[in-house]
C-alpha cells in the first residue's frame, strides 16, 4: 500500500536538466519554495497513456491552473535529459516543465518507485499527481496499486476540481478548414475574440474532403466541433458564441 505523504515535505533532489546543449542542475527548493506547484507522474515518456491522454490534456489546463493561482505545472518520469527534451517537443507541451528524474530519486523519496522490469523498463515511477505549496505535499491523488497501467485519478481534471470544485473546464474546439477561404478566417477570428482555443485542422494538409463528408455529412467551409457536437459554419459558430453570450461580453467590454 502507497503511503499518503499529504502535510510532508517534497523530496530534497537535484534534477539533471538539459537547456541549450548545457547542462543545469535545479534542485528542489528551487523548484518548489515559494510556489504553488502542480505535480505529476508517469511510467515513462512516449509510452501510450503517458502520451495519449496524460500529458495533452495536462498541457491543455495550465491555463485553468494558472488561473487558479498555480505557478507552474511539472511533470516527472524515471528518464533522462535528453529523453524528456524531445518527448516534450514531440507533444507540443510547451505549456509544462518536464523534469527528469533519471536515477529515479524524487521518485523513491516519494516511495512509488516501482518495479517495471516484466516490461523492460526497470524501475519507474508509479502513476500518481499532487499540489504541493512552498515545498509542502497539499494533496496527493495516487493511482490504486491494481495490474497494469491504471490512469483513474491522477488525471489533469481531477487535480483541477480539487482546486478549482465549481469551475467550468474550457471548451474543446476544433476547426475544420480551408486555405484561401474567408469564412474560415472569420470563424477564427470570432473564436480569438472570445478567448477560445482551438485547434485547426486544413484541408489537404491534415484530412481530406472525405473526412469531412464521414464525420460531418458536409462539404462547406469551416465546419466547427464543440465538446463533441457538430455546431456547423461560421453563421452557426457566430450563433453559438451569442448564445453562450461570449460575443455580446466582447461588445460590451
Amino acid at each position: 500500500m502507497f503511503k499518503n505523504l499529504e502535510g510532508n515535505r517534497i523530496p530534497d533532489v537535484t534534477f539533471r536538466t538539459r537547456r541549450d546543449h548545457e547542462w543545469v542542475d535545479l534542485n528542489s527548493n528551487e523548484l518548489f519554495a515559494g510556489k504553488s506547484v502542480v505535480v505529476f507522474s508517469l511510467p515513462g515518456a512516449f509510452t501510450p497513456t503517458c502520451s495519449s491522454s496524460h500529458v495533452p490534456r495536462y498541457n491543455q489546463l495550465v491555463p485553468s491552473f494558472k488561473a487558479n493561482g498555480i505557478d507552474e505545472v511539472i511533470c516527472v518520469s524515471v528518464n533522462d535529459a535528453f529523453v524528456m527534451n524531445e518527448w516534450q517537443r514531440a507533444q507540443k507541451a510547451d505549456r509544462l516543465t518536464f523534469l527528469p528524474d533519471g536515477n529515479g530519486e524524487f521518485s523513491e523519496g516519494m516511495g512509488l518507485l516501482v518495479g517495471k522490469e516484466d516490461l523492460g523498463f526497470g524501475k519507474r515511477s508509479w502513476r500518481y499527481s499532487m499540489l504541493v505549496r512552498d515545498g509542502v505535499i497539499e494533496k496527493m491523488f495516487v493511482e490504486p496499486e491494481e495490474p497494469g497501467d491504471p490512469f483513474h485519478v491522477s488525471d489533469a481534471d481531477t487535480m483541477l476540481k480539487y482546486i478549482d470544485p465549481d469551475g467550468a473546464l474550457p471548451h474543446d474546439v476544433t476547426l475544420f478548414t480551408r486555405e484561401g477561404c474567408p469564412f474560415c478566417v472569420s470563424a477564427k477570428g470570432m473564436l480569438r475574440d472570445a478567448g477560445i482555443e482551438f485547434e485547426e485542422l486544413v484541408l489537404n494538409r491534415d484530412y481530406t474532403d472525405t473526412t469531412l463528408r464521414a464525420v460531418a455529412s458536409a462539404t462547406s467551409y469551416p465546419q466547427a466541433f464543440i465538446d463533441g457536437q457538430q455546431i456547423g459554419d461560421s453563421e452557426a459558430l457566430k450563433g453559438w458564441l451569442e448564445s453562450k453570450q461570449y460575443l455580446q461580453a466582447r461588445t460590451a467590454a
